[in-house]
């Protein structure tokens, strides 16, 4: 696995203000409150993941409470995997808060009550939104999103829609595929790698947009969505190495989440 950055042709080249290995150290020092409206499907996964990983979740989704919470915790993930009216409501009172956030627009597109809310939730300026091609091709008006949760469309086809986005939120656009996109207004990350595994678990994906947020606590959007991609393509790679399935995968990627060091992410970043 290799990162990749590369800037818009009038924006000199330049090193992640935080590395993803700096990242990690900082993240496992800290240990940060990230707050979790997701996915119903994805709760268990979700937690055991950010714990793994060395922060401390909480799945804080409903109102009259979500506000509140989001005010002490460092970092907040909105998924609207599964958005129930509650859900929707402590959603909209988490992100007004202003902690630093992720979006995790998920089937969004043909579905109207998730599309709807997604881009109201757009005009209060997530600090990185994660999801896979298709899912950011619709979030920008330029699809009409996937086959449910999966991606019809490639990473390298949402570049444009991820810059839109980015600029008009003046956050990070994070699109996952076989090479994971880190876009912001003026710079591109590419994360190659990971496993194809990742895919056949629920919350694989979900998961990294909570870690995302755990990372965002401690660093800038950029660097945060960048140090997350890298970790679990690194994690995911190793899990796969000893699994027989996607049974003993799921078991194997919380382990490396666990395992993996600063070190293991030391060396793997190509600048341009």
């Amino acid at each position: 696995m290799v990162v990749r950055t590369s800037s818009s042709p009038s924006t000199p080249a330049s090193a992640p203000e935080v590395a993803p290995a700096r990242a990690l150290e900082r993240l496992r020092e800290a240990s940060p409150l990230t707050q979790c409206i997701t996915n119903a499907v994805v709760t268990n996964f979700t937690a055991n993941a950010l714990l793994a990983l060395g922060a401390a979740p909480a799945m804080c989704d409903i109102p009259d409470e979500a506000g509140m919470f989001a005010g002490i915790a460092g970092g907040v993930l909105v998924n609207l995997g599964t958005p129930t009216s509650e859900q929707r409501d402590a959603a909209r009172e988490a992100v007004a808060v202003g902690t630093p956030w992720v979006l995790d627009p998920v089937a969004v597109g043909a579905l109207p009550v998730r599309t709807a809310l997604a881009h109201e939730l757009l005009e209060a300026r997530p600090a990185i939104i994660r999801g896979n091609a298709s899912e950011i091709l619709a979030l920008a008006g330029a699809g009409a999103g996937g086959r449910g949760v999966d991606a019809t469309d490639a990473s390298e086809d949402a570049l444009d829609a991820a810059r839109s986005l980015a600029t008009r939120t003046g956050g990070t656009v994070a699109v996952s595929g076989e090479t994971d996109l880190i876009v912001d207004a003026t710079r591109t990350a590419r994360v190659p790698g990971g496993s194809a595994l990742l895919t056949k678990v629920t919350g694989g994906g979900c998961a990294l947009g909570a870690a995302m947020a755990a990372f965002a606590a401690i660093a800038e959007p950029f660097d945060a969505a960048l140090a997350a991609s890298a970790v679990w393509a690194v994690a995911s790679e190793r899990a796969a190495s000893g699994s027989r399935g996607p049974g003993s995968f799921a078991v194997a990627f919380l382990d490396e989440l666990a395992a993996i060091q600063p070190a293991d992410l030391e060396g793997r970043a190509e600048l341009a």
